[in-house]
């Protein structure tokens, strides 16, 4: 669980929040938060509730594809809008359909 409250903690820090401004966001107490964010086990609804006042997404990637989601995530250059950037298509990249979609069948499901 550590894991995961350090990653909500580094998104906090990332957006410039401070714990009290969650409190607006999600509608929790500052103390409630910072139990949360130290040595909390909050509820899955809680948890959903702090991920869209982080404006993130809770996600249950499968182990095995780990490693690959990672690696895309890593690609993943934002613009100042906070979408990806796409770079334009020359030569190679043109037929590389992955070159659009780096998540096209990454988790195995059918297109």
């Amino acid at each position: 669980m550590n894991s995961l409250l350090e990653q909500i903690k580094k998104r906090r820090i990332a957006l410039k929040l401070k714990q009290h401004d969650m409190m607006l966001r999600v509608g929790i107490s500052r103390q409630q938060y910072q139990r949360l964010e130290s040595k909390g086990n909050p509820r899955l609804d809680t948890l959903e509730l702090v991920a869209k006042g982080l404006k993130s997404e809770l996600l249950l990637i499968p182990q095995e594809k780990l490693n690959a989601v990672l690696a895309v995530l890593a690609d993943d250059n934002p613009s100042s809008t906070g979408a990806p950037t796409k770079p334009s298509k020359t030569g190679k990249e043109q037929s590389n359909p992955l070159a659009d979609d780096p998540w096209q069948g990454l988790l195995g499901e059918n297109e």
